[in-house]
């Protein structure tokens, strides 16, 4: 036997004895490496199939896969904020997924309607108070925010950011335009700042007396609370949720999700990828490292989660909050909200 002839044997056996090794999957993922990394090692653990990891901005790497275009090496784009997700959708980046693990575990109204992306966790945007200063009981749903009480004491981050376009669409979803124009034209009356910064720096503005109230994501307030910088978790302790809307549309949430890239070359591999992150192990993972909600029924929320409170939630269809996005872009503006 040739020297040749025993490499290709020895080839030929070494894929028939670990076919998995071959395989691999693409992921290009707006969440940072820290909050994403361990889950898909615990994937590869269990699957073999390697997993390639970039990072980078949401924006970034959306615009990044249309410039790639069929050339693209990604698989599956993990990002956040339903607006992001319709966006790389209406640009014809994403494809279905015929998945029965994703479409029975996910709630309708958190998924595409043509299966071209899903929730993975869910992220609620409440309002949040300083407790020494505010009584909750003066406090009770975010059209409220808009009255005389509240002039000059609220935090928020500008309309740039893609978590208030959503709260907005979501409320055009429900309320329609008019009412939801009229509310932001005195909403903006009650900004203490013009809006600057993240979700932490409207925390910690309420905390230093610039604002009474701020509306953020609670995973970010989770974040300060289980930070190792004690100055960060000294900071969120004097702040508590309060879950607006309770008796009618309830709170605003949005999602963290994921899709399948249109020229995905490793297809197979990568619905097994979605399939695993809905699986309750991945979905316990997210709760208790990451502290968002899960979008499986049944998982437990971290103590932290807990210890804001169960709360109801908007239910109205992802994909209507995706397709107002610009609507809700150009209601802000008219307002004057920066």
């Amino acid at each position: 036997m040739t020297v040749l002839k025993k490499i290709l044997v020895a080839a030929a056996l070494s894929a028939a004895i670990f076919p998995s090794l071959a395989e691999e999957v693409n992921v290009y993922s707006a969440r940072k490496e820290a909050l994403i990394k361990p889950i898909l090692d615990e994937f590869t653990k269990k699957t073999n199939i390697k997993v390639n990891l970039v990072t980078g901005k949401a924006d970034a790497l959306i615009s990044r896969l249309a410039s790639e275009g069929d050339l693209s090496p990604a698989d599956v784009l993990i990002t956040t904020d339903v607006g992001r997700l319709h966006r790389a959708k209406s640009q014809n980046l994403l494809q279905s997924v015929d998945s029965k693990a994703l479409t029975s575990s996910i709630p309708a109204n958190l998924r595409d309607p043509e299966n071209q992306w899903f929730g993975l966790t869910l992220r609620a945007r409440p309002i949040m108070y300083v407790a020494d200063r505010v009584d909750p009981k003066t406090l009770s749903t975010v059209e409220a925010l808009a009255s005389d009480e509240w002039a000059g004491r609220v935090c928020i981050r500008s309309s740039s950011n893609i978590y208030n376009q959503s709260l907005v669409a979501a409320m055009i979803a429900q309320k329609g335009q008019d009412s939801v124009q009229n509310w932001a034209n005195d909403f903006v009356k009650s900004f203490a700042r013009p809006p600057k910064g993240g979700d932490r720096d409207q925390i910690k503005a309420a905390v230093a007396g610039i604002c009474d109230v701020a509306v953020a994501n609670t995973y970010y307030l989770a974040g300060m609370l289980s930070d190792t910088d004690s100055k960060n978790h000294d900071i969120a302790s004097q702040v508590n949720v309060l879950w607006p809307n309770q008796d009618g549309r309830g709170a605003h949430v949005n999602i963290s999700g994921a899709a399948l890239t249109k020229f995905a070359p490793n297809k197979t591999s990568a619905e097994k990828l979605l399939a695993f992150m809905v699986t309750k192990e991945a979905q316990e993972w997210y709760a208790q490292t990451n502290h968002e909600y899960p979008v499986v029924e049944g998982v437990k929320w971290s103590p932290i989660l807990e210890g804001f409170g169960r709360f109801k939630a908007e239910q109205v269809e992802l994909q209507k909050v995706g397709q107002l996005n610009k609507q809700a872009v150009q209601l802000m503006d008219r307002a004057g909200w920066k």
